[in-house]
C-alpha cells in the first residue's frame, strides 16, 4: 500500500479546507465556530456539529469559537448558556477566550442595517406578519412587494431609529432587506431583518426594542469573527444566497457557509421545539432525563464523552439525509464501557438464597476481578455469606431442558465462589417461591472443582448481611416508533410515547464496594449491564440508571451483514 493509499479518506468539508489551504485563501488561516442558540439544551445531533467544527480547527491547527446566537430574547435564558457550556466542555472541548455572543455585536448589526438603508437596500415596512405571510407568494408565483418599499432613506432612518427606541409595539413595523419579491429562493424576497420586540435580554436587560433575525446576524458574526468556513446543516443551503448578498452589499470579510446533512436518530426527536414541549408537559423530568437525546441526558445516563465523539466520527460528514440507528451509538458507549467499567455484582430482583451447610457466623472474602479487559484494574474483596441473594429470574421450579441457573436438585457455580445445589424451594401462602435452600461445596472455592466436574450455570450474587439497598432505573427508547414525527394528519408525535420507557426497582442489592459511589460514576453488573450512578443519589440513597444492557444489538447486526 502507498503512502497515498493509506492516508484516511476526507469528507468534503475537509476537501474544501484542504483546497483552500492550498491557494492560501484566508492567508492560510481556518477558523470555524459552533453557534448554538440558547433556547434549549443541546442534543446529540449538536454533538455532531461540535465535534466537527471544533474538530475541523484541530485538525488545521486553527480556532473554532463558542458563539450564542442569542437574538430573540422570548425563547432564551441564562440557564441554557451555562448548560450548553457545560456540555461543550465535558465533551472535550476548549473555546479558549473565544466564547462570544451575538448580543456583543447588536451596535454593530444597527450600524451596519443603516447603511443598507442609506444605499436604498433595507426599508422599514408596516405590514403585519400575517400580511407578509400573504404577499410573499409561492413557489410557483411571485411576491407582491410592500406600499411601503420606496419610502425614502430619511423616513426609512427616522423610523428605524424609532422603532430601536421602543415607539411601536409589538410586531408593528419591521426592517426589511429590498431584494426581489419575484426570486425563485424564496428567502430572497424582501426578507425581514428586524422585528419590533419589547422583551427583556439575559445579557442586555432592557436595550434594545428591536432585534435581528437569524439570517441578517448570522453572516455578520461570522464576518465579524473573522471566521473562514461557516459550517451549518442543510436546511441553511436555501439560505446560502441570503448569506452571501448581505455580506456583498456590505463589502465585508465573507466566510465560506458550507452545509452537510444533520444527524436524525431513530426512536426519538431531535427538535429542541418538541423536546421544550416534553419538558413543559411533564413527559419527562427534565432536559437532563435520561431517556432523552440531549448531551445532559446522556451524561446522566452514564454516557462517556469519549464514546459520543467516537460515534459521531463514524457515522462521518456527508451532504445526504439519512437516519442512523440508535444501536450504533449504544455500541460505542458499550464498547467504551467494556473497556474501562469496573465490575460489580448487583440482584435487582433479589430472591433469599440460605446455604444450609455453611458456617452461620463465618464471613469470607472472595476475590473478584475488577475488569477482565483491563488486567491493571486488579481485584477486589467480595464477602461471601451463609446468606445470599441471587436473581429471581435465575430459579425456575420446572425448567425447560436448557435452563442452565438454578432449579431443585440442580447444581450451579456463584460466581468467585462456590458450586451450589439447590435442595428445597420455600413458598408463601400464595404459592409464591420466597427463599431457597442450598448446600455448598467446600472444595470448589473460586469456582473451579478439584474432581474436575463440569457445570454450565455461574450465577451473580450478594451477600445478605452485606449488600448495599439501592433504587435502579432501567430504561427503554422514549418512543415506541422509530420515526415518532411521522404523523397522520390531526396525529400529536407524543401519542407515540413509550409507557414502558421506565421501569423503576426498589430494594436491589449490591456489593459493598458500591457503598461510596458518587454521581457519576460507572459500572457493569454482571450479568445485568452497565449502570451509572444518577445525580439525584444520596450517601442515604443510592440510585442507579441503567446505561445500557450486554447485548449488542449493532455487533450482532453486522456479523448477520
Amino acid at each position: 500500500m502507498t503512502d497515498e493509499q493509506s492516508k484516511p479518506k476526507l469528507n468534503f468539508i475537509q476537501q474544501i479546507i484542504e483546497e483552500d489551504l492550498a491557494a492560501n485563501k484566508n492567508d492560510g488561516r481556518v477558523h470555524t465556530r459552533f453557534p448554538p442558540e440558547p433556547n434549549g439544551y443541546l442534543h446529540i445531533g449538536h454533538a455532531k456539529s461540535i465535534c466537527l467544527n471544533f474538530g475541523l480547527a484541530a485538525q488545521y491547527k486553527g480556532k473554532c469559537n463558542l458563539r450564542f446566537d442569542d437574538t430573540n430574547p422570548s425563547k432564551e435564558e441564562t440557564e441554557y448558556v451555562e448548560a450548553i457550556k457545560k456540555d461543550v466542555a465535558w465533551l472535550g472541548f476548549d473555546w479558549e477566550d473565544r466564547l462570544l455572543f451575538a448580543s456583543d455585536y447588536f451596535e454593530r448589526f444597527y450600524n451596519h442595517a443603516l447603511t443598507l438603508i442609506e444605499n436604498g437596500k433595507a426599508f422599514v415596512c408596516d405590514l403585519s406578519l400575517e400580511e407578509l405571510r400573504q404577499r410573499r407568494g409561492t413557489l410557483t408565483s411571485p411576491g407582491s412587494e410592500s406600499p411601503f418599499r420606496n419610502r425614502d432613506v430619511a423616513e426609512n432612518i427616522d423610523l428605524f431609529d424609532r422603532m430601536r427606541r421602543g415607539e411601536f409595539p409589538d410586531g408593528s413595523r419591521t426592517l426589511r432587506a429590498k431584494i426581489d419579491m419575484a426570486a425563485a429562493n424564496m428567502n430572497m424576497r424582501d426578507p425581514v431583518m428586524y422585528r419590533v420586540m419589547h422583551a427583556t435580554h439575559h445579557r442586555t436587560g432592557d436595550d434594545w426594542c428591536v432585534y435581528p433575525m437569524y439570517d441578517w446576524a448570522h453572516g455578520l458574526e461570522d464576518s465579524i469573527e473573522g471566521i473562514t468556513h461557516s459550517i451549518c446543516t442543510l436546511e441553511f443551503e436555501d439560505h446560502r444566497p441570503l448569506y452571501d448578498w448581505f455580506l456583498d452589499q456590505l463589502h465585508l470579510h465573507h466566510p465560506q457557509q458550507i452545509e452537510f446533512a444533520r444527524l436524525e436518530l431513530n426512536y426519538t426527536v431531535m427538535s429542541k421545539r418538541r423536546l421544550l414541549e416534553l419538558v413543559q408537559g411533564g413527559h419527562v423530568t427534565g432536559w437532563d432525563d435520561p431517556r432523552m437525546p440531549t448531551i445532559s441526558a446522556m451524561r446522566r445516563r452514564g454516557y462517556p464523552p469519549e464514546a459520543i465523539r467516537e460515534f459521531c466520527a463514524r457515522i462521518g460528514v456527508a451532504k445526504v439525509k439519512g437516519v442512523v440507528d440508535m444501536a450504533l451509538l449504544q455500541h460505542c458507549v458499550r464498547d467504551n464501557l467494556n473497556k474501562r467499567a469496573p465490575r460489580v455484582m448487583g440482584v435487582l430482583n433479589p430472591l433469599k438464597v440460605v446455604i444450609e451447610n455453611y458456617p452461620e457466623n463465618l464471613t469470607e472474602d472472595l476475590d473478584a476481578v475488577n475488569n477482565p479487559e483491563d488486567p491493571s484494574a486488579g481485584t477486589r474483596k467480595v464477602p461471601f455469606s451463609r446468606t445470599l441473594y441471587i436473581e429471581r429470574d435465575d430459579f425456575m421450579e420446572d425448567p425447560p431442558r436448557k435452563f442452565f441457573r438454578l432449579s431443585v436438585g440442580k447444581e450451579v457455580r456463584l460466581r468467585y465462589g462456590y458450586f451450589v445445589t439447590c435442595t428445597d424451594a420455600i413458598k408463601n401462602d400464595a404459592g409464591e417461591v420466597t427463599e431457597l435452600r442450598c448446600t455448598y461445596d467446600p472444595a470448589t472455592r473460586g469456582g473451579d472443582s478439584p474432581d474436575g466436574r463440569k457445570v454450565k450455570g455461574t450465577l451473580h450474587w450478594v451477600s445478605a448481611a452485606h449488600a448495599v439497598n439501592a433504587e435502579v432505573r432501567l430504561y427503554d427508547h422514549l418512543f415506541t416508533l422509530e420515526d415518532p414525527s411521522d404523523l397522520s394528519e390531526g396525529a400529536d408525535f407524543k401519542d407515540n410515547i413509550n409507557p414502558d420507557s421506565i421501569k423503576v426497582l426498589t430494594g436491589c442489592k449490591l456489593e459493598p464496594s458500591v457503598s461510596e459511589v458518587r454521581p457519576g460514576d460507572t459500572f457493569q453488573f454482571e450479568r445485568n449491564g452497565y449502570f451509572c450512578v444518577d445525580s439525584d443519589s444520596t450517601t442515604e440513597h443510592i440510585i442507579f440508571n441503567r446505561t445500557l444492557t450486554l447485548k449488542d444489538a449493532w455487533a450482532k447486526l453486522q456479523k448477520k451483514q
